[in-house]
């Protein structure tokens, strides 16, 4: 990992040092373009005939009704684990429903907001190097609270045409209504458009690899009328340490995202004096060398970098700079600079809260902008399926109090239709009062 000291960079070193690997996004659509296209036009057929060129299976029914679908058994110790980190996530994103409030804005004028839920959704959960039930949760769980009718989760399915167990129970547990046994563009196509057997979503949520990236990028700019979640690009996470931070704490922490693939980003800033960092590379080395996904995790290292900052106030700018996914504060009295951070997907504060308790348990959502863009986004939440319609309700007193600013107003802006919608039951309301 190369070091870099943040007093020591120019402007455009700085913007290239926050800058992600480069995805060649116009070469990906020109492979992903045709499968959207093809899923569109052939349905089923398409599905399941991608799946066999990509995935190496045979699948004869692509959609499952999950009440049709056996409970799956797990061992008791993985069950408990699961139903812990499911009530963790119900009660975080419970708690995030909204409350119906009006606001008088003027005597006899009342607006309110009110939420809905999205009707269907689509929820794609990874399955290529690794098979990833907590991201189930983490969808499926809001969505259930949220109350969408249809959800369709889909995911690669094992070589002998299953889904994976751990995959299953979370669904069946988190009120999926359906499961796609598909990955890639060729199951967010499936989703979009709407198949034989697959139901037709209206917004499409989850991570995956950058064909899956592009397949939610082409679909929500097409015809088939989907949104998506946040575009995504690979996993990382940025580490701020300070003296007192452990070394094999940091170098964990940083592999833990290393690990998700060769395309992962981590960052280790450096605040103030006093850390060894040939200590803390050391054991990053030492550590990788004894994971089963090292050779990811050391491919992922090799374009990650550490920086240098003279105090907590430098690091902290430069993270905002960056805005990494996760956000890793392992500094003494962590908690103090949570006012100060600007741009991160999810944050972790202190010496004991390692980025791994997010991704499984907390409660908080693990399916986060990367890529820079938690600038302008944020995470998966109760609201990511949700919509928000916006209610008036004007009495006679109410119009007679703001109609004369809106016919201003229409006239200003030439539009007669409008002002006489406001005029003609003004002059209603004054021939009543006459009458």
């Amino acid at each position: 990992m190369k070091s870099y000291r943040l007093s020591e960079l120019t402007p455009s070193e700085l913007d290239k040092l926050k800058a992600r690997p480069r995805i060649n996004f116009s070469s990906i659509f020109s492979i992903v373009q045709p499968i959207v296209d093809d899923v569109r036009a052939r349905g089923d057929v398409a599905v399941k005939e991608y799946t066999h060129r990509f995935d190496k299976v045979e699948v004869n029914k692509i959609v499952e009704n999950i009440n049709d679908l056996p409970d799956p058994e797990l061992d008791e110790v993985v069950r408990e684990a699961f139903d812990v980190a499911y009530n963790n996530i119900y009660a975080f994103h419970a708690a995030q429903k909204p409350t119906e409030k009006f606001v008088e804005s003027m005597d006899g004028v009342r607006c309110k907001r009110v939420a809905r839920s999205i009707s269907s959704v689509g929820l794609y959960v990874p399955g290529g190097t690794a098979v990833l039930p907590s991201t189930a949760l983490m969808l499926s769980v809001p969505a259930q609270i949220a109350g969408c009718k249809t959800i369709v989760l889909a995911t690669p399915p094992g070589q002998d045409g299953s889904i994976c167990k751990e995959v299953l129970y979370c669904a069946k547990k988190a009120g999926v209504t359906h499961i796609l046994k598909a990955g890639g563009a060729q199951a967010v196509s499936a989703m979009a458009w709407g198949t034989e057997s697959c139901p037709k979503v209206e917004k499409i949520l989850g991570p995956g690899n950058q064909y899956v990236t592009a397949a939610k990028m082409i679909l929500q700019n097409s015809e088939a009328m989907v949104s998506i979640d946040m575009p995504a690009g690979p996993s990382e996470v940025l580490v701020i340490a300070d003296q007192h931070a452990s070394p094999v704490h940091i170098a964990a922490d940083l592999l833990s995202q290393a690990e998700h693939g060769p395309d992962s980003q981590v960052v280790l800033v450096i605040a103030g004096d006093g850390v060894n960092t040939n200590v803390i590379i050391e054991e990053i080395n030492k550590q990788c060398q004894s994971l089963p996904r090292g050779e990811f995790a050391s491919e992922a290292l090799s374009h990650s970098f550490i920086v240098l900052a003279n105090d907590m106030v430098e690091a902290i700018n430069f993270s905002n700079m960056y805005a990494p996914e996760h956000l890793i504060v392992n500094v003494k009295d962590a908690d103090k600079w949570e006012r100060f951070i600007q741009n991160a997907g999810s944050v972790f504060l202190g010496q004991w809260t390692p980025e791994s308790v997010g991704d499984y348990a907390s409660g908080t959502n693990h399916v986060l902008p990367t890529y820079g863009y938690a600038r302008m986004y944020g995470g998966v939440s109760l609201d990511s399926f949700l919509k928000y319609i916006t209610v008036q309700s004007l009495t006679e007193v109410g119009l007679k109090n703001l109609g004369p600013y809106v016919a201003v107003m229409a006239d200003v802006e030439g539009l007669d239709a409008h002002k006489r919608a406001v005029t003609l039951r003004l002059s209603d309301i004054e021939a009543r009062r006459k009458s």
